[in-house]
């Protein structure tokens, strides 16, 4: 970081930092791929998911909240009875998932380095 950037408030960064810990939380990219596409109601995307990872409905309520928050998803409910809920990816959202495809996409493409890496890394520190 410059020194310049050290200068100024820390809390300019507070939003940049909660959005980059998407990507790493566990189940935020997941749910964005989820809904990449056509709007998609909650139970069905519970079900897409579960066929990657299990996830209680009280995770992905929270999650969806939390994208939902921030701008990235978007949740439309129908007044109608039983009660009718949608998500589908705000244009925030798919730009979200572009970024997030494109570091998947250069891990993928490095794998073979990171392996290398680990593998020095290791062999170096059983010989100390």
């Amino acid at each position: 970081m410059s020194p310049k950037r050290a200068e100024e408030s820390d809390d300019k960064y507070v939003i940049a930092r909660e959005i980059l810990s998407r990507l790493g939380d566990r189940w935020s990219v997941l749910i964005i791929y989820m809904i990449n596409g056509e709007p998609v109601r909650f139970t069905e995307l519970k079900r897409k998911i579960e066929g990657a990872r299990p996830i209680s409905s009280r995770v992905l309520t929270r999650t969806l909240k939390q994208l939902e928050r921030d701008g990235l998803v978007l949740r439309k409910a129908y007044p109608v009875v039983p009660p009718r809920v949608e998500y589908s990816l705000t244009q925030l959202g798919q730009r979200f998932l572009n970024f997030a495809m494109e570091i998947l996409d250069w891990t993928i493409e490095y794998r073979a380095d990171f392996e290398a890496a680990r593998v020095e890394f290791e062999s170096q520190a059983t010989r100390q």
